[in-house]
């Protein structure tokens, strides 16, 4: 079977030990995450994960249900991206040491609707959310003018609807 992009919703302890007994679940079967976002919920006494593996069908299913059998893990939920709001931010450092790179720099920020949020005498930093697609396309875009750094958060995701985790 093919390899694809699963997305695992997960509502978990918030206390130590738990993330990396996700982690070491997963990376004992073999698999690489590819994302990993966390963050508190319900006062802070769970959290929300979202992972993000490549396997293919069977694969992801046996992961889910590996995860089920966590004790600090409440809920696993496999989204279907098709049906889901997926975000990820990504802070982009680029080259930019003329007016023309600078103005080039400024017009594609507009067209991914991103934000500067930092200027300096040789580079800008360029803040831009959407579908990690988007980031990536907005990165390659730039890519020419010179790269110095990039930090992603990692994708957090919703179902659509009315139905939750």
């Amino acid at each position: 079977m093919p390899q694809q992009r699963h997305i695992f919703s997960t509502i978990v302890e918030n206390r130590p030990g738990v993330l990396f007994r996700i982690t070491n679940t997963i990376r004992r079967r073999g698999f690489n995450i590819e994302s990993l976002t966390v963050g508190p919920i319900d006062n802070g006494k769970l959290a929300r994960m979202t992972i993000v593996i490549y396997a293919d069908e069977n694969d992801a299913e046996f992961i889910a249900r590996n995860l089920h059998k966590l004790v600090e893990v409440f809920k696993v939920k496999r989204l279907d991206p098709g049906k889901s709001i997926l975000r990820e931010m990504a802070l982009i450092k680029i080259c930019a040491e003329d007016s023309r790179v600078r103005s080039d720099i400024v017009h594609y920020s507009r067209i991914f609707r991103g934000r500067i949020v930092d200027v300096s005498q040789d580079s800008m930093i360029v803040e831009i959310t959407g579908t990690p697609e988007k980031i990536n396309a907005f990165i390659n875009l730039v890519k020419n003018h010179g790269i110095k750094e990039v930090a992603r958060t990692g994708l957090v995701a919703l179902q659509r609807g009315g139905e939750t985790i």
